[in-house]
């Protein structure tokens, strides 16, 4: 069962910084130099009179603060111990927005419908996102935690290389990284592994992103923050670290000092709530923390705990960023630099978040200070603000990325989630979400332009995951309109899941030719497995390369590629798969088409021992193509099924509605961990509908048809690498 989003009380849910005000001089500040624009706020969208700072800001490039004001913030606690705010209905916190709209945060439209449904909180088996207070972390135990199992990420964090031909010259490798510090949904009720709605922020140009922080935590309903499986499952497999957060608010946002207090504590030569911390990562498998202290009260001696919480948590291995807000005075005074100030908190931690007022001086002279530390400048991000306009937002790129010289810090995006968010619908946000990281020229290759906003991959070498083999890919995006598998649509339900994700094209997009081109594009009404498929349409009068995975995949013995595609015509398919080893390539051509979905196979074993660096596809010119690609694959050995799952247990079964359950199952993992596991119903005459899909042990099924007092049987079946489904592991649902 789906419940309605818990939206965030308080005006402002994580924060930091702000944007310098007066003109861009020599000083080439961070953001627009004609507006004096608020400190970026995560803001409530169902409170109309948030937070909102005073014009009157801080004088040119200090540290200054806006004066800030909020909303009352009416406070409850909830079911799992978590303090929060709301509206109490049917049984349960719930919060409601006077505007609930996609456009202003992450609704969950089918969630509400099903919600209403809900006589009591305890019939709802839906597991959430984790999220504590520092008392109530200190209680946490994964093994009373109902939810704990279902927040475990599974997939383990891929190994990453610089493609041999990178798609941008203009674009430095190995220097500047990005982070990005993305609110996929509010602090509480956030389903946990994902949801029956098509529109969700699926982060999909991983390829530009080195760290993930899950922002978010209020006051109201928690400071600490654990990332959903979902969003660690697909960033892992892309080769992308996943940060939880902490955020210590501000007073005006309801922090308090004795919550920094007790987050340092100490028991003996222990940190208790870095241990909690230290567990929580480990067991639900991300990657570290980015601690964000922004309330005022402290002194030096807070400071001091606050650097030996730093070095206890990152003795243990777990990566470790701050946020430039405390200094060792302990008040809270934004430097948007690396200064003698916050120095001390820099030389504990793997990265520093510099606030967004900095300067291109002030970034000069940080990575000056950070080399005389031993340090990378490039463990310094510059702050950019984009929650409000996104690309629209003007940035002193020069500042980070000076032209014919190397890079000065790294980049941190607060908030690209702009481009879902702003958009108005699924199409609207891939086109969006382009501009953002490509550029207005929709190619990683060609980002010249006038524009000021030139796409991250002008300035960021692009880097794939692609390194081990078998590598198989659908072109799933992690959302949909509906499921396939095998060509074949088991489930007509909007859905979005990101731990199913596929790695994506390193390049979207870049075609090639001397004639008039095609236009490749992720299509949701035609996939072959999963919720899309690559589509490929125009009239070429030409050949058409277009360029698709960077790789760097040692070939076996029997090495062979797999693709599988779609023309919706019988004869020749038009179509060949270029794949290259360095600067050798071999062309294979696909040959005829049946007209629908058909497989192909072919042997790369003359190739035996040599490195694949690249696939492309090639269209050949002869009238009017719309061809579709729903799988393409590298495989050492011919695809295997694995060992199936074991001991599927059902956990807990709510009746929803009179046609409606939602299911928790669990089971034994195969023997062979599998890319993922399946969830069908066995229909009467059967057939199959698919249900969801996780690489954990654990899954909530949100809604199977079912009546009251039925019987029903579910199949949970393993997925190889390869996508070869195991046997069926049943259980029957009562």
């Amino acid at each position: 069962m789906l419940l309605a989003q818990h939206s965030v009380r308080p005006g402002r849910v994580a924060g930091g910084g702000g944007i310098s005000t007066g003109h861009r001089g020599a000083s080439d500040r961070g953001h627009d130099p004609g507006r004096a624009t608020a400190r970026p706020v995560l803001r409530n969208p169902c409170v109309r009179s948030e937070a909102r700072p005073d014009r009157r800001r801080a004088q040119r490039g200090g540290a200054g603060r806006a004066r800030l004001h909020r909303a009352a913030d009416r406070s409850t606690v909830d079911r799992r111990g978590h303090r929060s705010s709301g509206t109490r209905l049917i049984g349960l916190d719930i919060r409601l927005c006077s505007v609930t709209t996609r456009r202003e945060f992450l609704v969950l439209g089918a969630t509400t419908a099903l919600a209403s449904l809900l006589p009591e909180a305890s019939a709802t088996a839906q597991p959430y996102a984790s999220y504590w207070h520092p008392q109530t972390l200190l209680s946490w135990d994964p093994s009373t935690d109902r939810d704990a199992r279902y927040n475990r990420a599974s997939v383990p964090l891929a190994r990453r290389a610089v493609p041999l031909r990178p798609a941008n010259a203009h674009a430095h490798a190995g220097e500047a990284r990005v982070q990005a510090l993305v609110a996929y949904a509010p602090t509480s009720g956030n389903p946990a592994q994902g949801a029956l709605d098509v529109n969700y922020y699926a982060t999909n140009y991983w390829q530009y992103i080195d760290e993930l922080v899950f922002w978010g935590g209020s006051a109201s309903e928690g400071l600490i923050l654990a990332p959903n499986p979902t969003v660690t499952d697909a960033a892992h497999r892309n080769g992308v670290r996943v940060i939880g957060n902490v955020f210590l608010p501000p007073v005006a946002y309801g922090g308090r000092i004795e919550w920094v207090r007790e987050f340092v504590q100490r028991s003996g030569n222990r940190f208790p709530v870095a241990d909690k911390m230290i567990e929580v990562a480990k067991h639900h498998g991300f990657d570290g923390w980015f601690v964000n202290q922004e309330t005022s009260g402290g002194d030096t001696a807070l400071a001091a705990q606050m650097r030996d919480f730093l070095t206890y948590l990152r003795a243990s291995g777990l990566r470790v960023i701050w946020y430039d807000a405390m200094t060792r005075s302990g008040s809270v005074s934004w430097q948007n630099a690396l200064t003698a100030q916050n120095q001390m908190f820099f030389e504990q931690s793997h990265e520093m978040f510099l606030n967004f007022w900095w300067s291109s001086g002030g970034l000069t002279n940080s990575a000056a200070l950070a080399r005389s530390m031993g340090r990378s400048p490039y463990d310094l991000a510059a702050g950019v603000d984009v929650e409000a306009n996104g690309y629209n937002t003007s940035v002193g790129w020069g500042s980070v990325f000076p032209e014919n010289k190397p890079h000065t810090t790294s980049l941190g995006f607060y908030r690209p989630e702009w481009t879902f968010k702003s958009s108005s619908g699924v199409a609207d946000f891939y086109t969006r979400d382009s501009r953002f990281w490509i550029g207005p020229n929709g190619d990683p290759a060609n980002t010249d332009s006038t524009a000021s906003w030139k796409g991250i991959a002008h300035y960021v070498t692009e880097l794939t995951p692609v390194t081990t083999l078998p590598f198989v890919t659908n072109f799933n995006t992690g959302h949909g309109r509906k499921f396939a598998v095998d060509g074949q649509v088991l489930s007509p339900s909007a859905w979005n899941n990101l731990s199913l994700q596929d790695v994506l094209p390193t390049w979207r997009w870049t075609v090639t030719s001397t004639g008039t081109k095609v236009t490749p594009s992720l299509d949701f009404d035609t996939p072959y497995d999963g919720g899309t498929s690559l589509r490929i349409t125009g009239t070429p009068s030409a050949a058409n390369d277009i360029r698709l995975y960077a790789t760097s995949l040692r070939l076996g013995h029997y090495s062979q590629l797999e693709l599988v595609f779609r023309t919706g015509l019988v004869g020749p398919s038009r179509l060949q798969v270029v794949v290259k080893y360095g600067t050798q390539q071999q062309i294979l051509d696909v040959g005829t088409s049946t007209g629908g979905w058909q497989r192909k196979l072919f042997s790369l074993s003359e190739f035996f021992g040599r490195e694949l660096t690249e696939i492309s596809l090639r269209v050949l010119p002869g009238g009017v193509v719309n061809t579709y690609v729903g799988r393409i694959g590298v495989h050492e050995t011919a695809p295997r099924p694995l060992a199936p799952a074991s001991a599927v247990r059902v956990e807990q079964v709510s009746q929803t509605n009179a046609s409606t359950a939602s299911v928790r199952l669990t089971w034994t993992h195969a023997v062979i961990r599998p890319r993922q596991y399946r969830v069908y119903r066995r229909n009467a005459d059967n057939s199959r509908t698919f249900l969801g899909g996780t690489p954990n042990d654990a899954y909530f099924v949100p809604a199977v048809a079912k009546t009251a007092g039925e019987s029903v049987t579910l199949e949970v079946v393993a997925i190889s690498e390869a996508f070869v489904p195991a046997g069926p592991a049943t259980v029957t649902v009562t």
